[in-house]
């Protein structure tokens, strides 16, 4: 039995039936959704991952691997530039503080295309510790906020950068992929 008050899908599924036969309309105006609410479980994954992946393309650029193939790869499965439009603000970046498409964000993070890349993913890092402050849930986005450590492969020092981030379904196979990105350096008061 369907309580609804508490059901968002029963109370459209009621209102958009009561406008469609107030208009006299008959063809169905409303078919429910087969992809499941994302889940804070999910979040947490898809930010494990990401940070997995950006270790990953470190790792192949020590070993004199194809790191470049390695980060294109980590941006297709990570960012939704195939799907439409990602808000990107990377970390290290100042003069070009935007990244509006995958050759960006690949110059970002390996260098190439922007003076100011000097690829951040090759810096090295050995590992990404996320400290989430809050997430926002609605069924078909997730927004996290909070900080994320940054371990230098070489020195072992973190390095705190304060981030937000959103994710939705790929439409390809439903797992999380980023639509925003927002780092930063946190701020350091010189007074």
């Amino acid at each position: 039995m369907i309580n609804l008050k508490q059901s968002r899908l029963a109370r459209h599924l009621v209102a958009s039936t009561l406008l469609a036969v107030v208009a006299g309309v008959v063809t169905p105006v409303f078919a429910e959704s087969t992809t499941a609410p994302i889940t804070e479980a999910e979040v947490v994954a898809a930010e494990t991952s990401w940070g997995t992946g950006l270790v990953q393309i470190g790792d192949v650029f020590t070993k004199g691997g194809d790191f470049k193939a390695a980060a294109s790869t980590f941006i297709d499965e990570h960012y939704a530039f195939n799907d439409g439009t990602v808000l990107f603000k990377p970390t290290k970046a100042a003069i070009d503080e935007f990244r509006e498409d995958k050759q960006q964000a690949l110059s970002y993070f390996v260098g190439g295309m922007e003076p100011e890349d000097h690829g951040f993913a090759i810096n090295p890092w050995s590992k990404v510790r996320f400290d989430n402050k809050g997430f926002y849930i609605d069924e078909d986005s997730a927004i996290a906020m909070g900080n994320y450590y940054f371990t230098d492969a070489k020195t072992g020092k973190d390095v705190k950068v304060d981030f937000t981030m959103g994710f939705k379904r790929a439409p390809s196979d439903g797992h999380l992929e980023l639509f925003l990105q927002h780092s930063s350096l946190p701020y350091e008061p010189k007074h």
